[in-house]
């Protein structure tokens, strides 16, 4: 075993030699190789921060929905639905959410308008989201008017700022009363924008579905899982779409990496000669070529992917963002937590590195086979 160690440490140390006499095109190449690696790396690790920040902030989310459905439209739900519901085992808790949308001619952008459950706010007051008090330079204590559909002129006082790193999902949120809220929606008691259900075991929410549907043909529910997998579908096709628009350098790639690994120039093949005329076997060829294209492919790799990680979770990925996150008049700024996936991992290395190391071994296998005087010549 050692034996073997010791001539595969032999065997890398003249390939390292060997790339390193012809640098200046071995460089041009890792160079492409490591650019290419960084762009579809950043990609994948973006989008998979984006996943897991979406389902970290869902969790709190309740694990059913209802709304109530009018000529195929979301409709108001009136609260006598939450008795007519009767008692479904399973349900932990059951109540109505107040929330809406509002446009603002001043920044051209829709805010959401919410009732919390988990916080008092005094009439005439608001709490507004991180993006909000940016676009518009509010601070506490400072007074923002809005226009109702009514015509009606309301003032709200800031009470407060919600906190930054939380911006994905505020950066648009205001938080008011529900007193307010009726009244700047017109909105009468007795009506809420729809009902949440929290549910005691995971395993029965789909179930209690089933019983809300039968019990209330007018309404339809929506399940937590089913909003994570709208998100995650979201999220692979704006990766797709980055994935298209990198196709063309992604294809000139393959070409360039194809003619480099299954091509041999003069210089390679009088080397290779030379190495069987003094007594290399046509294993040990191959191997030290093997070895070329791994350490080619592997080092464009590692500098790829490290370089796609430092350029999301240190740089928020600056050349991504406004693709994968969406666009808006709002835009919320936030940095992704550093996450790595192991099959995402394990599949990109699978393609960018096993093909190039492959495509070297079969002209090698052809050069090494072949009398080395013919080689030479």
């Amino acid at each position: 075993m050692s034996h073997f160690i010791r001539r595969q440490r032999y065997l890398i140390d003249f390939t390292v030699a060997s790339l390193a006499r012809r640098k200046g095109k071995n460089l041009g190449l890792l160079g492409v190789y490591t650019l290419i690696v960084f762009l579809l790396a950043s990609v994948m690790l973006f989008t998979q921060a984006l996943r897991q920040e979406a389902g970290l902030l869902l969790q709190g989310a309740p694990e059913v929905v209802v709304q109530r459905m009018v000529a195929g439209r979301h409709d108001l739900i009136p609260a006598d639905y939450l008795e007519r519901m009767g008692r479904i085992r399973g349900v932990a808790a059951r109540y109505g959410r107040l929330w809406g949308y509002f446009y603002d001619p001043a920044v051209q952008a829709n805010y959401t308008l919410m009732v919390p459950r988990d916080r008092d706010i005094a009439d005439g007051e608001i709490i507004v989201g991180h993006g909000i008090a940016r676009t518009r330079g509010l601070g506490l204590g400072d007074f923002i008017a809005f226009r109702a559909s009514s015509g009606t002129t309301f003032s709200f006082r800031v009470a407060d700022v919600l906190a930054a790193d939380a911006e994905l999902v505020s950066a648009d949120l205001i938080l008011v009363n529900e007193a307010d809220f009726r009244a700047f929606f017109g909105i009468a008691d007795g009506l809420y924008t729809d009902l949440a259900l929290e549910v005691r075991n995971p395993q029965e929410v789909r179930k209690v579905a089933e019983k809300l549907t039968v019990l209330l043909p007018d309404t339809r529910p929506i399940l937590r899982e089913e909003i994570l997998r709208t998100y995650d579908a979201l999220f692979q096709w704006r990766q797709g779409i980055v994935f298209v628009l990198l196709a063309g350098s992604l294809l000139a790639f393959v070409i360039f990496a194809w003619d480099k690994a299954s091509g041999l120039s003069a210089e390679e093949k009088r080397e290779i000669g030379i190495l069987k005329a003094i007594g290399w076997e046509t294993a040990d060829v191959i191997r030290m070529k093997f070895w070329e294209g791994a350490l080619v492919s592997l080092g464009a790799f590692l500098l790829g992917y490290l370089a796609a990680y430092v350029h999301v979770f240190f740089f928020d990925a600056a050349l991504f963002a406004p693709v994968l996150k969406g666009w808006a008049v709002l835009y919320p700024q936030f940095s992704p937590q550093p996450y790595v996936d192991g099959l995402q991992v394990a599949t990109l290395f699978f393609f960018t590195v096993f093909p190039y190391t492959v495509a070297t071994v079969v002209p090698i296998w052809r050069a090494a086979t072949t009398d080395p005087d013919a080689v030479m010549r």
